[in-house]
């Protein structure tokens, strides 16, 4: 990953976002030649001088204060997930040329026992443990249900290659256009946190040249975190299905999550799942199972 111009890029794309009317400042222009604001504007916003402001929009952010960035995200009005994709570009860039590997993202690591004990326990919900990568590391009987088009891939199946590369993803996804930015931003996020990751850098290069609209995506440098909402499938066993979903990092590992899937007792999601349980038995009996715990270690960054 290419640091410096990633700030670049994510300050650029932040500022052309907004308009003079959003930042509550005034526009005495009848024309504006670039989109959003002026990178004066933004300066003025956050407190620095133009000539600084210009320094940091180039990448050079070395030694930069917590107070400058937190100026920064007033004045582009960041969430908070933007907010720590600016921060994790901001420290990477400080590590320089021997970036301090941190454990947590770089160690391979095994399922623990029990945390796959815990995904068999859930019975009723699909449920699955993911990376940053969106490779599905482990997964109980009615997860690899719910996904059984992603987990006919070769392991370890990846939402990313699924929502792009597989063009089943457009049917099974009733809203593929919104599942494939949060899937693009989701992404982007992890390489904020793991810039030196060559899995990463590799599924980006395989996604970016097989796959237009992952390439759109990209350039957009937007980023999210997944935590909770709503997934609107339609999927060939039990068709439209809309089902809440919840995703839970595990202390235990970190970099890891827990997603898991419900609806409410006797809606039309949940009565789906309880067919699609009985489907699971026999979709399981033909589908190669993710890799069980004991198996070799696989790479979580």
């Amino acid at each position: 990953m290419d640091t410096p111009n990633d700030i670049r890029e994510f300050l650029t794309t932040r500022r052309a976002r907004l308009t003079p009317e959003l930042a509550g400042i005034p526009d005495f222009t009848t024309h504006r030649r670039v989109p959003g604001l002026r990178r004066e504007e933004v300066a003025l916003l956050a407190g620095m001088s133009v000539e600084y402001y210009i320094r940091l929009e180039r990448g050079t952010v070395k030694g930069v204060s917590e107070a400058v960035l937190e100026g920064l995200v007033r004045a582009l009005q960041l969430d908070e997930a933007e907010r720590t994709h600016l921060y994790d570009l901001v420290r990477t860039a400080n590590e320089g040329a021997t970036p301090r590997q941190r454990a947590s993202a770089t160690a391979p690591r095994h399922i623990s026992t029990s945390v796959q004990q815990l995904l068999n326990a859930m019975k009723d919900v699909p449920a699955f443990v993911q990376n940053g990568r969106l490779d599905v590391l482990s997964s109980n009987l009615l997860g690899r249900a719910l996904f059984s088009e992603m987990f006919e891939q070769v392991q370890p199946p990846n939402f990313a290659r699924y929502v792009f590369l597989d063009p089943r993803a457009e049917n099974f996804y009733r809203d593929w256009k919104s599942t494939a930015a949060q899937t693009v931003a989701l992404i982007r996020a992890e390489a904020g946190r793991s810039p030196h990751s060559r899995q990463l850098s590799d599924l980006v290069g395989e996604l970016s040249t097989r796959s237009q609209p992952f390439r759109i995506l990209w350039a957009a440098h937007d980023v999210r975190q997944h935590r909770t909402g709503v997934k609107n499938i339609s999927h060939p066993i039990v068709g439209d299905v809309d089902i809440n979903y919840e995703a839970m990092q595990l202390t235990s590992d970190p970099g890891l999550q827990l997603i898991a899937y419900s609806a409410p007792p006797g809606s039309a999601a949940a009565d789906a799942l309880n067919v699609l349980a009985s489907w699971a038995t026999t979709f399981e009996q033909r589908t190669p199972s993710v890799p069980p715990v004991g198996a070799a270690p696989t790479e979580c960054t």
